[in-house]
């Protein structure tokens, strides 16, 4: 009879009591083996370095690096990691923020034990490539109806700004083409990135692009009017 390969599982959580009954769960399964547990995001950074286990199963919410860092660093180091991130809620926010941080997909903390099982083995085996499918086309609606749902909050005068911001204008010229003073330009660009969780100009002019408030020049287009 064919030995099963089991497959090696970091479980990374800050709660003892969870990672406990995760680990009586997963230690049932004749394909399934937790090979070592973290409570923090830095200890998952040294197993995964030393262990590379086959799927990380990753908090979200831990004390000091959290689960959304450490699966920025572990992505970057171990690009082929595959790495699952726990959750007590399915907030479309953050799992955006995971999926952009490198992981594959989510599991909620409160599903039933069967289905967690079915979601790590899909991850791990041949559908896995379907799972990546999902993954992204689910990445895909989180950012779209996030994107929208932020967009909703900016002022009238905020989206000026930002279109302009997309168009590549500087503060000075998008003062000069509004009217306004520059220093109200500033601030407008400072609540825009606020808004909408940006880091720099640069994401915002990429978001102002991607939402189409760019306008798409015509070729041979004057200016008469």
């Amino acid at each position: 009879m064919k030995r099963i390969e089991k497959a090696r599982l970091l479980l990374v959580d800050d709660h003892n009591l969870f990672r406990a009954a995760v680990q009586v769960i997963l230690d049932q399964q004749p394909d399934l083996s937790v090979i070592a547990q973290a409570e923090d995001g830095e200890s998952a950074l040294a197993m995964a370095q030393a262990l590379s286990p086959d799927l990380i199963l990753m908090d979200i919410n831990m004390p000091g690096m959290g689960g959304l860092e450490a699966t920025r660093m572990i992505k970057e180091r171990m690009p082929s990691s595959r790495i699952l991130v726990l959750t007590a809620s399915e907030e479309q926010e953050r799992l955006l923020q995971a999926m952009q941080a490198g992981a594959q997909g989510y599991l909620v903390k409160t599903m039933e034990p069967s289905e967690f099982l079915r979601q790590i083995r899909m991850h791990l085996g041949i559908e896995g490539l379907i799972a990546s499918q999902m993954t992204m086309k689910m990445l895909r609606m989180f950012t779209e109806k996030v994107d929208s749902q932020r967009r909703t909050h900016l002022t009238r005068r905020e989206l000026d700004v930002l279109s302009l911001v997309g168009e590549g204008a500087s503060n000075r010229d998008i003062a000069r083409r509004l009217a306004i003073a520059e220093n109200t330009v500033k601030n407008h660009l400072r609540n825009i990135l606020q808004k909408l969780h940006f880091g720099n100009r640069v994401q915002a002019a990429a978001y102002a692009i991607r939402q189409g408030l760019v306008p798409r020049e015509r070729p041979g287009k004057t200016n008469h009017q």
